[in-house]
C-alpha cells in the first residue's frame, strides 16, 4: 500500500464561541530508536503542511526504544504552535494503542495497570495525552524499515540525533534533557 505522505491543503472546521474555525493540517512522522535497550536514544520527527516541512531530533544518554518513540510523539505535537488537525504516523504499536486504548484505563486506575502495577514510562504518558488535548489527532501505524518514506526519514534523523551526540556534534552542553527542552521551545507556525 503506497501512502501519499506531505500532500496537505485544508483543514477541518472546529466549533467554538465565535463559530467555526479552520484547523491547519499537519501530517507527522515519528521514530525512536535506541542503541541497547536501555542504552543511548534518539527520536526524529519530520511536520509537513502544505508547502511547508520541518524536522526535529533529540537525544538521551541512557533510555529505552520506547520513551524514545514517546518522545517523538510528544515533540512533533509540542511543536504546532496552535490547535491542528493531526495525521500522525508511528511504527511503534506500544505509542499507537496506548494513546488510543489503554490510556483510558490507566486513568481510571490512576495510573495502574490491570495487574495493578504502576504503568511504566506514565509521565511521558501523561505528557502525551496532555498535547493530544490540543489538537485532532488521527493515530496511524506504519509498518517500520518498510521503505514509506515518512518513516525512514524519521528514523535517520532518531539515528543521526544518537550518532550526532556521540561525536560531540550536539547543541545540549552535556545533558540531552536540555537538547529536548531546546526542542520544546521551537514551534511550526503553520
Amino acid at each position: 500500500m503506497h501512502i501519499q505522505p506531505i500532500h496537505i491543503n485544508q483543514g477541518i472546521k472546529r466549533l467554538t464561541k465565535e463559530g467555526a474555525e479552520q484547523l491547519p493540517r499537519v501530517t507527522v512522522y515519528t521514530d525512536g530508536a535506541c542503541r541497547g535497550n536501555p542504552g543511548p536514544g534518539g527520536w526524529g520527527v519530520v511536520l509537513a503542511s502544505g508547502e511547508h516541512e520541518k524536522t526535529l531530533k533529540g537525544y538521551e544518554a541512557n533510555t529505552t526504544n520506547n520513551r524514545m518513540e514517546l518522545m517523538a510523539a510528544i515533540m512533533a505535537l509540542r511543536t504546532l504552535n496552535k490547535p491542528c488537525e493531526v495525521e500522525l504516523w508511528t511504527d511503534s504499536q506500544y505509542v499507537r494503542q496506548g494513546i488510543t486504548q489503554w490510556i483510558h484505563n490507566w486513568i481510571k486506575r490512576g495510573w495502574k495497570t490491570a495487574a495493578k502495577q504502576p504503568v511504566k514510562n506514565a509521565e511521558l504518558w501523561k505528557t502525551l495525552h496532555e498535547e493530544t488535548q490540543r489538537h485532532q489527532v488521527a493515530w496511524h501505524w506504519v509498518k517500520g524499515h518498510s521503505g514509506h518514506p515518512g518513516n525512514e526519514r524519521a528514523d535517520s534523523l532518531a539515528n543521526e540525533a544518537i550518532d550526532e551526540h556521540q561525536r560531540g556534534e550536539h547543541d545540549a552542553p552535556g545533558d540531552s534533557i536540555l537538547y529536548t527542552r531546546k526542542m520544546c521551545k521551537r514551534r511550526i507556525s503553520e
